[in-house]
């Protein structure tokens, strides 16, 4: 049921921490992976990666940026097998000690918003409907989304201290939840399913204080690991996930609960 052989999945933003960590598990599970990235450098770094533990064959990396039709255009043409799309690309300010978020609302300017808007919304907006047309001329289809818990969940401004979590990291991620619903219910017909996986933050070493004030929030106690979603992505693309289109998985320790 989980046997992801007959799987070739494109993930978007593919060379990012998340990215990598889907690629491992659908090339876990036997399928074929495509790092797609605006960092083509980056997207081959990590696909050499890969490819020392897994089936050479397998692995692949390509240019795409998420915000240009015919560079979705072209990487379809290239890849005409793919049957899974992963909306993975996002731009989201880093916590640390050298860079600041500088998201507050009453001082965000146009160009911000619109850039995150951007890559965040627009990209998934123009690579679903690319591939949904590939999908309804090849039959079938599956689009997973990557939101957040702050897709569902508004951002805890506390935890940043004199920074805040920028309005369009809210914005995009509960957007990209509706378009899942919306997406999902559109082409139910068409035999393409649309979900959406919704992680919490990733624990990459961030600032000690930071770490403490955002665990204290969650019921697990505990930030998640980089390869606490592999299993949902694993799911998620394969037969097991068969009957599931227009979900939302949230998987945050418990933090949405509370």
């Amino acid at each position: 049921m989980f046997d992801l052989k007959n799987k070739t999945v494109l993930i978007t933003g593919g060379a990012g921490l998340l990215g990598k960590m889907h690629a491992e598990a659908i090339l876990e599970h036997g399928g074929a992976v495509i790092i797609a990235d605006c960092d083509f450098e980056k997207a081959e770094e990590v696909a050499s990666e890969l490819r020392k533990h897994h089936e050479e064959n397998n692995v692949h990396a390509i240019f795409m940026d998420v915000t240009n039709s015919k560079s979705i255009a072209e990487a379809i043409r290239a890849f005409p097998s793919i049957n899974v799309l992963i909306n993975n690309a996002a731009r989201n300010p880093d916590v640390s000690d050298n860079k600041k978020l500088g998201g507050h609302f009453e001082t965000l300017t146009l160009t911000e918003w619109r850039k995150d808007i951007q890559i965040s919304m627009e990209g998934n907006f123009l690579c679903s409907q690319a591939f949904c047309n590939k999908f309804v001329e090849d039959g079938a289809g599956n689009i997973i989304n990557i939101a957040s818990d702050l897709g569902v969940i508004a951002p805890d401004q506390r935890i940043y201290l004199d920074d805040r979590k920028p309005i369009t990291y809210s914005a995009s991620k509960f957007a990209i939840i509706g378009m899942t619903k919306y997406l999902a219910t559109y082409y139910a017909d068409k035999n393409i399913r649309v979900n959406c996986l919704s992680p919490a933050g990733v624990y990459t070493n961030q600032p000690a204080d930071f770490v403490e004030r955002l665990t204290n929030l969650i019921p697990m106690g505990r930030m998640a690991k980089v390869d606490d979603y592999k299993g949902a992505i694993v799911f998620l693309c394969s037969e097991g996930s068969s009957y599931m289109t227009g979900a939302n998985m949230i998987i945050d320790g418990g933090r949405t609960a509370w």
